[in-house]
């Protein structure tokens, strides 16, 4: 009977960790670390830490840019996902030098410095895309339909939309005949009734500047389409978890993400 040495995948070992060994050289992190080290300028970033002479000490913006774009590079969009990460994958310790930022001073750098960040992010990837360090044959495409934010209830073709002001302006009317015809009313009917027509009125003026301001789309065998007045560019469309308002977004991933 064969005799094989067991497997101790999942047994914890205390070894020590040279951090600098971790990052190889050829590795979109190696590339990350060194970029943001030695070619990115970060003195943008120096003014919104004046705290030489007084409060506790900031985590470096080179940190926090690494461990951020690192967890892109790797799925991980969510600061308590980066800050879980710091404390347990090895990678992540090394590109952060082992400081372990809370998700709350992760997601609080992302809200604050998004404008300073965006065009440094912008530079990391064009010089890991010249080095070949991501790829550029795409082997997946699919849409995915992405709600918008605009209420199903205020799309139609232009002539169920006009059908819709009528009949707005129809139960405006009806609150206004019910005033003349009901002298007795109290205040509080009163007021409610006249709340309920001057909302009636607003979403029938609405409907009549946007069939005004708007040409009714075609699709392609000539026929009307469905706009929406919050957001015309949208479209009413079928999910496995029923109709949304929305748009059809496309995902794409390429042979190394």
């Amino acid at each position: 009977m064969a005799n094989y040495k067991p497997d101790l995948s999942c047994q914890s070992k205390f070894i020590p960790i040279d951090f600098a060994q971790q990052i190889l050289p050829g590795t979109f992190e190696y590339a990350l670390s060194r970029i943001v080290d030695k070619h990115l300028d970060l003195s943008p970033f120096d003014k919104w830490y004046d705290n030489d002479k007084g409060g506790a000490a900031a985590y470096p913006p080179s940190v926090m840019l690494k461990i951020i774009l690192f967890g892109y590079s790797r799925g991980l969009v969510s600061s308590r996902r980066i800050a879980h990460a710091c404390e347990t994958n090895i990678t992540f310790m090394s590109l952060s030098g082992d400081e372990q930022p809370h998700y709350t001073s992760i997601a609080g750098f992302v809200a604050k410095m998004k404008d300073q960040i965006e065009p440094l992010f912008t530079q990391v990837l064009m010089i890991c895309d010249r080095e070949g360090l991501i790829g550029r044959n795409m082997f997946a495409i699919d849409g995915c339909k992405i709600r918008s934010n605009a209420s199903k209830e205020w799309s139609g073709t232009f002539e169920e939309l006009e059908r819709k002001q009528a009949k707005l302006r129809r139960a405006s009317q009806r609150i206004l005949a019910r005033h003349q015809a009901q002298d007795g009313l109290s205040e509080d009917e009163l007021h409610h009734d006249l709340k309920q027509k001057e909302k009636l009125d607003k979403s029938a003026d609405k409907i009549n500047a946007f069939l005004a301001t708007h040409k009714e789309k075609r699709g392609s065998r000539k026929t009307p389409v469905k706009s929406n007045i919050t957001d015309p560019d949208s479209a009413k469309m079928t999910t496995s978890k029923g109709t949304i308002q929305g748009y059809n977004g496309i995902a794409i991933n390429d042979d190394k993400h």
